[in-house]
Formats: structure tokens, C-alpha cells, sequence
């Protein structure tokens, strides 16, 4: 069955939180996992505006920390949908540093999860097409489906703790 498209705009979300002591290690900084608990979350939360169903993350693409979030900072993840495929959906996951004081804001990480839409059995299911308003917005489907793309070449990983004896 062939779901109505939605809008980028449709599903736009932004999670925030006061980063506090039990956030932060011994110099202040909040931890990374933390950091990445409120992405998954924003991401989750898109993808499911969008579906209108329970997603799983499949994958998040590398997340690079360029600077840090000190407690007592504000952290704004702004979320929003890049592409949509048959059951996958693209988001990207800004995250903003605010000092809340002296209203200064710093972008502290990009990351891209991938979602897939589930079924009552949990078995991945249809999701929307995804309509384009805006230049940017184009663009960003461009890149994602440049990403879905590496994502699906076959990768020969020399780990060695995969290694089978």
C-alpha cells in the first residue's frame, strides 16, 4: 500500500537538555555516550513522525566530537529527514551547544543514523515518499542517497578480532 509523501517539515524535531553533573566527567565535559543516547533518540523520534510506525537504528555513520559540551551548556539536537527509501529512512542529527548565559552556540557533532520501519511482527514495512521544498533539502537527499550507496558496496574489514581461526 502506497503511503501519501510527507514533507522534510513534517517530521523536523528538536530534543534538548540542560547538561548537569551526573552528564559530565571530572573536567566538566559531558560524556559522548550521552551525546549519542539524545541522536539515536532525535533520530528515533523523526523517523517515527515520518513512518508513523516503530523504527530500529540500523546504523549511525562515524560521529565526530570538534568540540566539547560543558555541564551547565544547553544541548539542542535538531533532527530531520534526508531521504526516504522503500523502509529506510536517512536523518541527519545536528547538535548544538548553547551556553545558555551568554546565549553563545557552538555545533558539536553531525551525525546520519539510518532507520528502518517496522510492522506489528517487526518485520520492516513501507514508509512514505519524501517531498523536497528547498534547495538544501534536495541536496542533503542527494548526499544521502550517495551514502545508502557506500553503505551497500561489499567491504572486506581487516579487523583482528574478527578474525576466524
Amino acid at each position: 500500500m502506497q503511503k501519501s509523501p510527507k514533507t522534510v517539515a513534517e517530521s523536523r524535531f528538536t530534543l534538548s537538555a540542560l547538561m548537569g553533573p551526573l552528564d559530565a566527567n571530572l573536567h566538566g565535559n559531558v560524556h559522548g555516550g550521552v551525546i549519542m543516547n539524545m541522536v539515536d533518540e532525535a533520530g528515533a523520534l523523526v523517523a517515527m513522525r515520518h513512518a508513523r510506525a516503530p523504527i530500529v537504528t540500523v546504523a549511525i555513520d562515524s560521529m565526530t566530537f570538534m568540540h566539547p559540551i560543558r555541564v551547565g551548556d544547553l544541548v539542542l539536537c535538531n533532527a530531520e529527514l534526508t531521504f526516504a527509501g522503500r523502509t529506510l529512512m536517512d536523518v541527519r542529527v545536528q547538535v548544538i551547544g548553547e551556553h545558555p548565559l551568554e546565549g553563545i552556540t557552538t555545533v558539536t557533532n553531525i551525525a546520519y543514523l539510518v532507520c528502518v520501519a517496522l510492522d506489528q511482527s517487526g518485520q520492516p514495512t513501507p514508509v512514505p515518499p519524501l517531498i523536497f521544498e528547498t534547495p538544501a533539502e534536495e541536496a542533503r537527499a542527494n548526499e544521502a542517497r550517495q551514502r545508502q550507496e557506500y553503505r551497500q558496496q561489499p567491504r572486506i574489514y581487516d579487523n583482528p578480532w574478527n578474525k576466524r581461526e
